[in-house]
């Protein structure tokens, strides 16, 4: 049965206070069952402070509640022409934009500049807030970013709203295109480096919802990391992650595959089991179905896999599920790795560029075995630091479920921690 009927594009639902707040492609809207009967009855309007042009590229993301209280939702940028849009901008207002929402009084508040199609935003567990946001132009690789007050993410579309945001924001020039990503700081002090970048075709090509697993081990061995869904591939990935200099940055690796279509939305359920959403309809994907839901549970077997991957100051930390085979994990020639970056481009999409082959010097194994510290001649800041681990085995001589990682290494830790 039909708990509401009639919503334009809910793209995310959100309990607070005795209401369900989603995004609708119009407003934040909340909704109630007021009289018991086991449907909506009572619907309203929480804000409606940004425009809607006509644009079917004109989705809204969220919302997801911060530590202090207010509902942050993202913005989707139009994708060619505007039946409607303000005549002196030319533009249709906060597109393009991370906002934030009191969910009582809603009024909107403008947080971060530059988004693309920031198909998935997600509370953590200590109160920030990330997105994803997917490949295309001025985002030639999809991604998973920190939002703060005051970033920029690099597409200008939103810009011109900018002068209706005041401080810091007034202050963003346009981007020059062909500028390498992780020298656009000189340019706009403002941008923000993503913490994750996803490889094109490698890992995914349309990242969409993302949750932290907070069951405390009832999900299998991978409590605390983050799950992010890709629609086109349908599949869910996992990233760890880690502040280095004050940056959020990591790694993302496979996860699982295989789901019946593109993966919209993933969300933990009361048993701890993970319950994907799935749709392909506007964009196709792999899979033989046109929408689906299905609930992935942890079989209690744990798999032979690359737990975390951690940046040092002159290589990698790999920890495993399992205690590996020490003559394989401590044999370099059984890593191979390489780096490469982005441009920021006015392009749709764009390649790994400046590749260089990197000489893993040294594998050494922690006395417990569940542990390689990788010695890496040359790492470089701003960087997907790209691995592929073949040979190694856990005691019973088993290899890896997924021996790929890719780490997006912004910053290059000073000092060397575990």
């Amino acid at each position: 049965r039909p708990w509401a009927r009639g919503l334009a594009q809910p793209l995310g639902f959100l309990e607070h206070k005795g209401w369900i707040y989603t995004a609708q492609r119009g407003e934040l809207t909340r909704m109630k069952d007021s009289d018991g009967d086991g449907s909506a009855d009572t619907f309203e309007t929480v804000c409606d402070a940004w425009d809607i042009s006509g644009n079917y590229h004109e989705y809204n993301f969220g919302p997801r509640m911060d530590k202090e209280g207010y509902m942050w939702i993202t913005l989707n940028k139009p994708f060619g022409g505007q039946p409607y849009a303000d005549p002196e901008i030319k533009q249709a207002h906060w597109r393009g934009w991370a906002v934030r929402v009191h969910p009582e009084t809603g009024e909107m508040f403008p947080m971060a500049a530059g988004l693309r199609s920031p198909a998935g935003v997600e509370d953590s567990p200590w109160g920030d807030i990330f997105y994803t946001d997917n490949q295309g132009e001025w985002c030639n690789a999809s991604k998973l970013s920190h939002l703060e007050f005051g970033d920029y993410h690099g597409h200008p579309w939103g810009l011109p709203t900018q002068t209706l945001a005041g401080e810091p924001f007034d202050s963003i020039p346009q981007p020059v295109s062909g500028t390498w990503m992780k020298d656009m700081h000189l340019q706009i002090p403002q941008f923000k480096m993503p913490a994750v970048w996803f490889p094109y075709d490698k890992m995914g090509k349309s990242p969409s919802g993302l949750r932290w697993d907070r069951s405390e081990g009832q999900f299998g061995p991978f409590s605390g990391q983050l799950f992010v869904a890709d629609q086109h591939h349908a599949t869910v990935m996992r990233v760890v992650l880690e502040q280095v200099d004050g940056h959020w940055q990591g790694a993302c690796l496979p996860f699982r595959e295989g789901f019946q279509c593109g993966i919209i939305r993933i969300c933990f359920g009361q048993d701890a089991s993970l319950f994907v959403g799935m749709s392909n309809a506007g964009w196709g994907g792999r899979g033989n179905r046109p929408w689906g839901l299905q609930r992935l549970r942890w079989t209690g077997k744990t798999p032979f896999e690359i737990h975390e991957m951690k940046a040092q100051p002159d290589g990698f930390t790999l920890s495993f599920t399992e205690p590996v085979h020490v003559e394989s994990a401590s044999d370099p020639k059984n890593y191979r790795m390489e780096s490469y970056t982005y441009r920021l481009e006015s392009r749709y999409g764009g390649p790994e560029d400046d590749k260089k082959e990197l000489k893993i010097t040294k594998a050494v194994v922690s006395e417990d075995r569940t542990r390689v510290r990788l010695h890496v001649d040359a790492l470089r800041a701003g960087y997907v630091h790209e691995l592929h681990i073949e040979g190694v085995q856990n005691q019973s001589q088993q290899p890896l479920l997924h021996g790929e990682a890719y780490y997006t290494l912004v910053r290059i830790p000073k000092t060397t921690h575990l």
